[in-house]
């Protein structure tokens, strides 16, 4: 019984494999593996799958099965030239070569084995030539970097080369089995800079998607040495190396995606050694003396990419675990830090605001309340180990901490703010007299002001202390840092116009003197980055976000200040162009709940009179005018934690507002932001994703596409195009999209190609069938641009399917976009293949009546398109052309090939007279003499 099903199974495999069903043939195979023990049986087996394997490009899977078949008859022809072409994929030229001579062997005279073979073996030749060209040339650059007496120019270049080959999986290789890691070793200890980054961005190269070489170049460089590499100064130095350590981690954890196989897997047992010994090294650093600002910055931004679970779906949160346990007291350290004391460990401008997002993202990656609670306690303990009432210098790092989880997770801080003295302390500090405890102390608040329950407390309590502050203080850093306080205080009220906390036009005289500080130059970084964040809550006021829109210099400072290296600005920066462009989510009012709300004297959100559209596009105009694309395209280049997912949301929706108006997109693209609306698209919250997505597609349905994403970009834009064709999106960006995959289609082949492989041909085809006329248009005008790609066009081919009968009744639509595009395929399919043409005759018992109405269309480009169906019909067959000139049609050819050809018509005319040369050549009809 088993063998009999185990037949069967393999009869079904080969159906699924005649229609292309790989999968399905694959699934069928294994399936009869399992039951049968006969070995001719097995053998077809291996070998058929071998063959789905190649179709699906599983070559490991393809030389595998092949390999199975060859075990149980060595003459196996098939299988034998099977696993050739899977090597021949993999880079085994060498294996590839012996299998096709013996298949050469058992069958002299068959071509394609006599073709292999040529052709392999000039491979083989050009791969032995470059081998040995690679040795003596990384032999050759080796000699000139470490010869003290070799010219700058000659030492730069082999320098350059050195990193180009490293990138390259055989250069790579190659310097690896040529003794390279040690005299890389010898280029660091030379301690010359420019060598020692060439020896580091080499080796980041040749770690980079290779577990065994990662592996051996860590043991051999050893961690301290690395870290201690990246605990310089210098920021180019201390980033190269963040970058060879990033590329080890990738390697080691599997990040690489790569299939090990082999003596490679056998190399590597287990890395988590390995992992954990860097992740140890990664938190001493952060409370090292010796650590410069830049090289804390980077092990932060280590940590914060490799030790949270990038899924939440993985259950496996043992490195957050670990990194709390044995590291969280640490980054509490490093939040604690205040510039301004003598015991501060050496800072950037972004440290304490990554060490603040890293802590949040520790506690977001937490499963469950004891974990969260022992997290809470570890803080608490800290926090109140840290209070000492004899030495202020502790009491002000203890308060900064507070401060720094406050901007981390939001929660945890609240509870923190409960613990006993902390707010006492916070009022105390305000009213010291050192200007550093009154920074921390002022700054604290603000942060102690984000949740509208806490800011009304605060109202209550805190404003008369800060307006106090404001009144006394000379110190312009303590005068901005209180006027951000009152600023959050202010907007705590959100949009809705009729919750001001303020007096009438006290948010204005607020947002007045953020601006002024905002265009000192005079003033440090540092500081003004402070009147920004009074802004991101101020132009929550319409009237103040007229206002600033309107002082072009205040904007303008704002972007140049976007674009220095103090990245904490970024989200201050995003937060108060999503307010000024109103990109944010707005509640829909329902009329029937704002009578009710009323009636029962509840209180009814309100929108300010800006808030209209008129003045917001206007707003948009002039934030394009004063070169917001260039900061935004700046901003997303910022290579840091501190570029938070909610922070490339904001932005996303940004220039979602900003692409709004089509005339507009011209700009959007000359200034750089098709590029930079690509990895928004990609990476971030879902909610951000799908907004660039769509600004994307605004952009690529009506710009030249090798304009607004020059090179190989382009190909990037098509999977965000395609995650819009869903039924969870709404129709504009469903339209939308198909409009761009339309333009980007009908560029180049190559360019439809990926778009077919990105699996958009089902959903193109769903939005064929949509009642809705511009969608139905849309996608078809898709469609017709989608059949010029060979597999487009076998998907039609195939057996099963009513592809063609779609598109056949499509061109008897009433819509006339619809009815041209669906003609247009049909023209383009119909020319493609001859089988198409007999096939459209038996979809659909309606394809003559459609045809005719095609050549007797008002409209002159359907009506051609139509008539060259015609034509293809009549070209491929002589039964199939005698059946339409016993049909009407003949006489409307007739018709349409009698008319005078004026400029308009030309096309058509001749068309039509094609097509009865082409009866006549058949005899059916003949010419009046």
């Amino acid at each position: 019984m088993a063998e009999a099903e185990a037949a069967q199974l393999k009869e079904e495999g080969n159906r699924h494999f005649q229609r292309q069903d790989y999968k399905a043939a694959t699934k069928s195979y294994s399936q009869a593996l399992k039951l049968t023990k006969d070995k001719t049986l097995l053998a077809t087996l291996y070998r058929n799958r071998a063959a789905c394997g190649l179709k699906m490009e599983s070559y490991v899977q393809a030389a595998s099965d092949a390999s199975r078949a060859i075990d149980m008859d060595s003459t196996d022809i098939k299988a034998l030239y099977r696993r050739c072409q899977a090597l021949e994929h993999l880079g085994k030229l060498d294996q590839a070569f012996k299998d096709v001579q013996r298949c050469a062997t058992l069958e002299p005279r068959n071509p394609n084995f006599q073709e292999t073979l040529r052709r392999l073996n000039t491979s083989i030749q050009e791969k032995l030539r470059v081998q040995f060209s690679t040795d003596s040339r990384v032999q050759n650059m080796f000699e000139i970097l470490l010869d003290q007496n070799s010219e700058t120019d000659k030492r730069e270049k082999a320098a350059n080369n050195l990193i180009v080959l490293g990138r390259e999986e055989a250069g790579a290789e190659r310097i690896f089995q040529t003794n390279g890691v040690a005299l890389l070793l010898q280029l660091l200890d030379t301690q010359r800079p420019e060598l020692v980054l060439a020896a580091v961005r080499t080796l980041s190269g040749m770690c980079s998607g290779h577990r065994a070489r990662a592996t051996v170049i860590l043991h051999a460089v050893r961690i301290d040495r690395i870290c201690s590499l990246m605990a310089v100064e210098e920021e180019e130095m201390s980033l190269a190396v963040c970058n060879l350590l990033q590329a080890i981690i990738d390697s080691l954890s599997g990040e690489d995606k790569r299939e090990h196989r082999g003596k490679e897997e056998a190399l590597v047992l287990d890395t988590k050694k390995d992992l954990k010994q860097i992740t140890n090294h990664l938190l001493d650093m952060l409370v090292s003396k010796k650590v410069s600002g830049q090289g804390r910055d980077q092990a932060l931004n280590l940590l914060n990419k490799n030790v949270p679970r990038k899924d939440l779906a993985i259950h496996d949160n043992s490195r957050t675990i670990y990194v709390v346990d044995n590291g969280l007291r640490k980054i509490l350290k490093v939040v604690g830090q205040v510039p301004d004391l003598p015991s501060c460990l050496p800072l950037t401008d972004n440290t304490r605001m990554l060490a603040s997002i890293l802590i949040n993202k520790l506690y977001d990656d937490l499963r469950c309340d004891p974990e969260r609670d022992h997290f809470r306690k570890i803080c608490e303990e800290y926090i109140t180990g840290t209070f000492d009432p004899q030495n202020m210098d502790k009491n002000v790092n203890a308060i900064q901490t507070v401060s720094g989880i406050l901007q981390g997770p939001f929660d945890l801080g609240n509870q923190l703010l409960g613990m006993k003295g902390v707010m006492e302390m916070m009022v105390a500090l305000c009213g010291s007299e050192r200007e550093a405890d009154q920074l921390v102390a002022v700054e604290a608040l603000i942060h102690a002001s984000t949740k509208l329950s806490r800011a009304t407390f605060i109202i209550t309590n805190g404003v008369s202390l800060l307006k106090e502050i404001y009144k006394k203080t000379k110190n312009e850093k303590i005068k901005i840092r209180t006027l951000v306080g009152l600023c959050k205080l202010g907007s705590a009220g959100g949009t809705d116009y009729g919750l001001r906390q303020f007096a009438e036009g006290s948010t204005e005289k607020l947002a007045k003197q953020c601006r002024k500080w905002l265009c000192n130059s005079t003033i440090d970084t540092r500081t003004r980055r402070w009147a920004v964040e009074g802004l991101a809550y101020l132009t929550l006021d319409a009237d103040v976000k007229d206002d600033f829109v309107q002082d072009i210099p205040a904007l303008q400072a704002m972007f140049e200040l976007a674009k220095t290296s103090d990245k904490t600005i970024l989200y201050s920066v995003a937060t108060t162009l999503v307010n000024c462009t109103n990109s944010y989510d707005v509640k829909e009012l329902i009329p029937e709940l704002v009578q009710l709300a009323k009636f029962s004297k509840q209180h009814v959100p309100e929108e300010h009179p800006k808030d209209k559209k008129d003045f917001v596009d206007m707003r948009v105009k002039r934030l394009l005018k004063a070169g917001v694309i260039s900061a935004l395209a700046c901003m997303v280049k910022a290579d840091s934690a501190i570029l938070t997912d909610q922070t490339k949301e904001l932005l996303a929706r940004v220039f979602l507002a900003l692409c709004e108006n089509p005339k507009d997109r011209g700009t959007i693209v000359a200034q750089g932001g098709g590029k930079a609306l690509i990895p928004l698209a990609l990476e971030g919250t879902d909610v951000g994703k799908v907004k660039a997505a769509h600004a994307l597609a605004k952009i690529a349905a009506v710009s030249n596409p090798d304009i607004a994403f020059p090179g190989e970009r382009v190909y990037e834009v098509v999977r965000p195009l395609v995650s819009l064709l869903d039924t969870k999106r709404d129709g504009l960006q469903n339209y939308e999209a198909l409009l761009g995959l339309t333009n980007l289609s009908g560029r180049s082949d190559k360019l439809r190609q990926k778009i077919f492989k990105e699996k958009a041909l089902p959903d193109i085809e769903n939005y064929m069938f949509e009642n809705h006329d511009q969608l139905r248009q849309a996608a078809t005008e898709c469609m017709c641009n989608m059949v010029v790609n060979k597999e487009v066009q076998e998907r039609f081919l195939a057996d099963g399917n009513d592809r063609l009968k779609l598109v056949v009744l499509l061109c008897g639509e009433d819509d006339e976009k619809v009815q041209n595009a669906a003609a247009g395929a049909l023209a383009m399919l119909t020319a493609a293949h001859k089988k198409l043409c007999l096939k459209m005759t038996q979809v659909t018992s309606q394809w003559l009546e459609i045809l005719q109405r095609l050549c007797l269309h008002d409209h002159l480009s359907v009506q051609h398109r139509g008539l060259v169906i015609a034509y293809n019909l009549l070209a491929a067959d002589a039964e199939l052309a005698k059946k339409l000139v016993e049909s009407e049609l003949l006489e409307i050819l007739t018709v349409v090939g009698k008319q005078e050809p004026d400029e308009k018509r030309a096309t058509v005319v001749q068309i039509a007279r094609e097509c009865l040369i082409k009866c006549m050549d058949y005899g059916f009809i003949k010419p009046v003499s």
